[in-house]
């Protein structure tokens, strides 16, 4: 089972389907929170939907094209983070993650893509790695500006959230720069 410790408080563990309960209780708690920036909270009204999200998160992980964890913080379920996507033909690796209301403003997200970036390029031996966020998200973007990613630019009405379009803007580290970051 892939099990990263990050610090004394916070490890990822690879998602499980025994995870659905928490994850989705913790996401029924956070819903009015997270649902300013995700877009699948309204299909998200049962347990057996995060089973299901579960089971493409595994399947994912099983083709080899991507890792999904649960993020630990002091034993609970404070969130989802990983690699939505990994493109092993261009080694490039697409961050993903969201984290409970409660979780906020403690750090744990900016250690948590630092750890996954760090694993993208030392574990993985990829040579790029994206997150976007919502132009408006500046909690989600403040992440991979604090870390050194570059803003390589925006793409338009990227993603639709239940009445509205929103733009992305994408940035991106290369091994070489991290490894002199």
């Amino acid at each position: 089972m892939f099990v990263h410790k990050i610090d004394e408080n916070i490890s990822l563990r690879l998602i499980e389907l025994n995870d659905a309960e928490r994850i989705f209780n913790l996401t029924d708690k956070s819903r009015n929170y997270l649902k300013e920036w995700l877009p699948w909270l309204d299909s998200t009204t049962k347990v057996e939907d995060t089973q299901g999200f579960i089971q493409s998160c595994l399947k994912g992980y099983a083709e080899n094209n991507s890792i999904t964890t649960v993020i630990l913080f002091d034993g609970d379920v404070a969130g989802v983070a990983g690699f939505n996507r990994i493109n092993w033909s261009n080694k490039t690796a697409y961050i993903g993650y969201w984290l409970g209301e409660e979780f906020q403003r403690k750090g744990i997200m900016t250690k948590v893509a630092k750890a996954l970036t760090d694993y993208a390029f030392n574990q993985l031996n990829l040579n790029k790695v994206e997150i976007r966020a919502a132009l408006g998200n500046k909690k989600s973007r403040s992440i991979p500006e604090r870390l050194g990613f570059i803003k390589e630019g925006c793409i338009r009405s990227a993603e639709c959230l239940y009445d509205h379009y929103v733009d992305h803007i994408v940035y991106g580290i290369l091994a070489v720069e991290w490894k002199n970051h």
